[in-house]
């Protein structure tokens, strides 16, 4: 199994990389972004706001994450790898411009590593993270990706986390799931139990992200 997984792990790299090459030929403009982000604000602009599909869980906090990943993110929903049918309606109606700019805006809006406290460290989080390889994609203690399409996760909500693993163990919905070969072999060989405390331990490590409110935007 881990085999075979480092080698999925060696071709998606291979594949990512020319992703992030291609969306670096677009240079995002943080300030034109600003006045593209009316739709991301009714969630991503409340803290603790939460989504009720296909479960409830907070959405993510996206200020603070890199830019390559939220333009990977949304060219996934656009292009139906990501199933979720309000933000698959958004970034449809995005240009590549479009993403650039407003990927740039919240990745110019992150917080300095004060997320959240590092307490003790937690030797059974850990040992999941280990068994995951999660390092070899995002990076030390979860916030340095390795590539700029992959996210920073440390500090992230702990119940968007469990939702974002779970939708990767799922891909032949036509409303929800993710589909990707790298994540769904890593998820495969969690349980639910397994994926919600690897989620908790991921989300108390400390990170960028961080939840721009609206009332900064005036």
């Amino acid at each position: 199994m881990k085999k075979l997984l480092f080698c999925a792990v060696g071709l998606f790299l291979a594949w990512s990389g020319m992703l992030s090459a291609q969306a670096q030929e677009l240079s995002g403009d943080a300030a034109a972004g600003s006045r593209k982000i009316a739709m991301c604000l009714g969630c991503h602009g409340i803290t603790g706001y939460r989504a009720t599909f296909p479960q409830v869980y907070r959405v993510p906090k996206i200020s603070g994450q890199g830019e390559g990943y939220i333009v990977a993110a949304l060219t996934a929903y656009k292009q139906g790898e990501r199933k979720h049918p309000t933000m698959r309606g958004i970034a449809s109606g995005l240009s590549d411009q479009d993403m650039a700019d407003i990927a740039a805006y919240y990745a110019s809006r992150g917080g300095l590593g004060m997320t959240v406290t590092e307490t003790t460290i937690d030797a059974a989080g850990l040992e999941l993270v280990n068994r995951g390889g999660c390092v070899g994609c995002h990076g030390v203690k979860l916030n340095q990706p390795v590539l700029p399409s992959y996210p920073r996760i440390a500090g992230q909500y702990p119940d968007y986390l469990f939702a974002a693993l779970s939708a990767y163990k799922t891909n032949a919905h036509p409303l929800w799931g993710r589909n990707n070969p790298v994540m769904g072999a890593v998820v495969q060989q969690f349980s639910n139990k397994e994926l919600h405390e690897l989620a908790q331990y991921v989300s108390s490590l400390p990170g960028q992200l961080r939840t721009t409110s609206e009332g900064q935007f005036k």
